[in-house]
């Protein structure tokens, strides 16, 4: 094989994109650091207490480009996955989805229904659960940030540890927070 010929070949896998995870028969991208559970909200949060993780709810649609976006170009990026790897446990939703989820109170109903009732009108959106289940109420009242939308590698990688800090609880608003960690040369 002539050298030309190994160097376009070589060129033309650098410049090849990343393969985003797997899809699933739902049409949802499926990285292996989902878990698979029940979808009652109580179990999964205790279960990610208990692995002393924090919950994620991911909201996702086939078809979704913004969703592709973030499973091609951002979740894949080493320091974001290292934090999801590490620190959260991420239930993964359907937003036109049939399966059955169980909200804190105990309401049950199907993915598409619940998405309703949680107000998530917008694929991908990431809600990020308490440490402790609520006493009854729904989980997007007990949710300690919710951000519908695409966003690029620091705005994630920010949000990400904003929760794990616990950022919610203090007077720096998420935006400051962002504006602040992606001026420092450190971050």
């Amino acid at each position: 094989m002539k050298l030309t010929t190994l160097l376009a070949a070589g060129f033309a896998a650098l410049a090849a994109p990343v393969l985003a995870s797997p899809m699933g028969d739902d049409g949802l991208h499926k990285p292996d650091w989902l878990r698979d559970t029940f979808r009652d909200m109580r179990e999964d949060l205790a279960e990610a207490g208990a692995e002393n993780r924090r919950m994620l709810v991911i909201w996702e649609q086939r078809g979704c480009i913004y969703c592709t976006r973030m499973h091609e170009e951002v979740f894949p990026d080493p320091e974001i996955e290292a934090l999801i790897r590490q620190n959260y446990f991420v239930v993964q939703m359907n937003l036109f989805g049939d399966v059955e989820v169980t909200d804190f109170d105990g309401t049950v109903l199907p993915e598409k229904e619940m998405a309703t009732r949680w107000g998530v009108m917008f694929t991908p959106t990431l809600m990020f659960m308490p440490e402790t289940a609520p006493e009854g109420g729904t989980a997007a009242q007990a949710a300690v940030a919710t951000m519908p939308g695409a966003f690029g590698k620091g705005t994630t990688r920010a949000l990400l540890q904003w929760v794990l800090d616990r950022g919610y609880e203090g007077d720096e608003h998420f935006q400051k927070y962002v504006a602040r960690t992606m001026a420092d040369p450190s971050n």
